[in-house]
């Protein structure tokens, strides 16, 4: 089995795949005071609910837009597994072309989702994370990625409502009965959900103005699946598109 992690700001997202299918996916809370052994305890602990452990890790990929994290998964596998992981940057090869001022400054979550999209759903495209950041990747019908728009995701926006108010308690990611809402629980709710849906609808419609062209719509992370369903447009919801990214280029470059 392959051990795949893409560690972002808020979460890592951990999963295995053989050379066929993805074996299983667990999330991890993304601590950069976390020791390798910490981080070791938790992919164990992972594993083990899936009934696997450290000895059926044959190899290891890593993508990550955290630094200070990207270390200490690195040792923890090391540690307990035969893997040297893979890390996703310079020299390794993912396939997509990059058509933006500085393509080193891509977000390797973007890259590996548009690396799947392109191999899984018709180009041209606009693939949308949504995770701490909300970000619209644009990939023209060559199959070039043409750069993004991000924004603060839903999980921000929620928080600095808490943070940043004095009466407004935190609420779950639910979809309330109604957009208006009669109560302080459900008004936040709508809002949270009813205007990131409107945000996805609006933005999709002004990438397609811009690019001059209908697109495949695309979206991954941990808020899609609540969100896709409140939108208008018609959006491929598919929550494993990295750990996918994750396993193209895995093999690419094996």
């Amino acid at each position: 089995m392959i051990l795949a992690v893409d560690i972002g700001n808020t979460h890592i997202l951990l999963g295995g795949f053989d050379d066929k299918e993805i074996l299983f996916t667990e999330l991890l809370t993304t601590n950069k005071n976390a020791t390798d052994l910490e981080y070791a305890c938790l992919i164990e602990a992972a594993l083990r609910v899936n009934l696997l452990d450290f000895s059926s890790v044959d190899g290891a990929i890593v993508s990550s837009v955290v630094p200070a994290v990207t270390g200490s998964i690195v040792r923890a596998i090391e540690r307990f597994t035969s893997a040297t992981p893979m890390i996703v940057g310079p020299g390794v090869k993912t396939g997509l072309k990059i058509r933006t001022d500085n393509p080193a400054q891509v977000g390797t979550d973007l890259v590996m989702a548009a690396v799947a999209g392109i191999k899984e759903y018709k180009v041209p495209q606009i693939s949308i994370y949504m995770g701490t950041a909300t970000a619209f990747s644009l990939i023209d019908d060559t199959k070039t990625f043409v750069g993004t728009s991000i924004g603060a995701g839903m999980g921000v926006a929620a928080e600095a409502l808490c943070e940043k108010t004095s009466q407004l308690p935190s609420v779950a990611f639910e979809t309330p009965k109604k957009v208006i809402g009669t109560n302080t629980t459900d008004s936040m709710k709508s809002g949270l959900m009813y205007q990131t849906a409107s945000a996805i609808d609006g933005m999709i419609d002004r990438i397609e103005e811009e690019y001059g062209q209908k697109c495949t719509i695309v979206a991954t992370g941990r808020y899609a699946a609540s969100v896709v369903p409140l939108c208008r447009r018609k959006i491929h919801c598919d929550p494993d598109l990295i750990l996918k990214g994750l396993m193209e280029v895995y093999k690419k470059n094996a």
